[in-house]
């Protein structure tokens, strides 16, 4: 399985031994890993070295209630135990580790520490930071690169494998090595391009035969640069014109194979007050917004609140927009914040207007206070 750019980056920045920079990628994105044991397991590890055994606890906790019987959380909480003198609970995680993972050499080690030493408060020198870092459980392996991938079984797949996604119509000998999946099927025929544009009916935007076809060209290229957001500019452009129906149904086929992006892949950055100024333009774009939250009302699996953008630094004003998340945060509404969503038109008394359908939020602190 494929691990998450963001764990990937904080995994290797673990190996790296940055620690501090591994918890500052990671602790804003309590959100969008709320589930994750992998998440909860690498900030666990990465406060331990940095000796914030508090933090490592409440994470190595909340990675326990994910996997119980995972060693590795086994062996953190143990450790985290014998540090502050509760030697008898971590005896008792030690063979349930051993019970699992018979072989296992921390526990083995960990085992054999204690009854050297004896029960807490005889000899506690062994519980000093400095000598149970042995005892420490190990950081995560970060994902082979494509440059640990063996030649000789590349060689033995490469050929079913060009087979198969030709045949999938994934990859075609006819497309340039380029193409994203999808923008062959999204190219216009001939009989499209001869009769881009339909005369009768009333639309928000009205093009020549010129500007269907190149503002359609130029979504493919933004699409093919992954530049979605963008992209989709231009294809609701052309959804809201007089193109013709055919034209309109390839820009909904391309908008479908269009992607979710996060925080650090977002690349096209759209303001508030474009974005208000026309919404059907902006319509499934995804924005980045900072602010205030206001009005928070919060559901046992949803959240909503209303953004005070550009409110953050309590200088400027640019609107209010209402946000819903589809799961519960505990925003603190004293201090800004950054939503990434997807901006949805409304209609009102007062014309056209905006609300954002969250898919996550950026707030320090968010990770210690998450689930209280």
């Amino acid at each position: 399985m494929k691990l998450d750019p963001v764990l990937t980056k904080a995994i290797r920045l673990l190996r790296r031994r940055k620690y501090g920079d591994v918890i500052r990628t990671l602790e804003s994105e309590v959100f969008r890993f709320r589930d994750s044991f992998r998440y909860y397991y690498i900030l666990g590890i990465a406060c331990l070295k940095v000796n914030d055994f508090g933090g490592a606890l409440d994470f190595f906790k909340r990675a326990y209630d994910i996997k119980k019987k995972d060693v590795r959380i086994l062996l953190g909480l143990a450790v985290l135990f014998m540090r502050r003198g509760s030697t008898d609970r971590a005896v008792d995680l030690y063979l349930e580790v051993q019970e699992i993972d018979p072989k296992n050499r921390i526990a083995k080690r960990a085992l054999k520490m204690i009854r050297k030493h004896g029960a807490a408060g005889n000899d506690d020198s062994w519980a000093e930071t400095g000598k149970l870092s042995v005892l420490y459980p190990p950081a995560p392996k970060a994902p082979f690169s494509a440059k640990t991938v063996l030649i000789p079984l590349f060689l033995i797949l490469a050929t079913g494998a060009v087979f198969l996604l030709y045949r999938l119509n994934i990859l075609n000998p006819f497309n340039s090595p380029g193409d994203r999946q999808g923008l062959s099927l999204t190219m216009l025929d001939r009989e499209e391009r001869d009769a881009p544009v339909q005369v009768d009916g009333a639309y928000r935007y009205v093009l020549t035969r010129n500007e269907v076809l190149r503002t359609y060209a130029e979504a493919q290229k933004l699409f093919l640069q992954y530049r979605d957001e963008q992209a989709k500019v231009n294809l609701n452009r052309i959804i809201e014109s007089n193109a013709s129906e055919a034209v309109k149904n390839k820009a909904r086929l391309l908008l479908s194979y269009t992607g979710e992006p996060g925080f650090d892949t977002l690349r096209d950055r759209f303001k508030y007050t474009d974005v208000l100024d026309d919404p059907s333009l902006y319509r499934d774009c995804h924005v980045i917004w900072r602010g205030m939250a206001a009005n928070l009302e919060l559901g046992e699996d949803s959240t909503a609140f209303e953004l005070l953008v550009g409110y953050d630094t309590r200088r400027t004003y640019e609107g209010t927009v209402a946000v819903t998340l589809g799961f519960a945060a505990n925003i603190n509404t004293e201090q800004p914040l950054e939503v990434l969503g997807r901006v949805v038109p409304v209609s009102g008394p007062g014309g056209m207007g905006i609300r954002l359908r969250g898919l996550a939020v950026h707030q320090p602190g968010l990770a210690n206070n998450a689930g209280e």
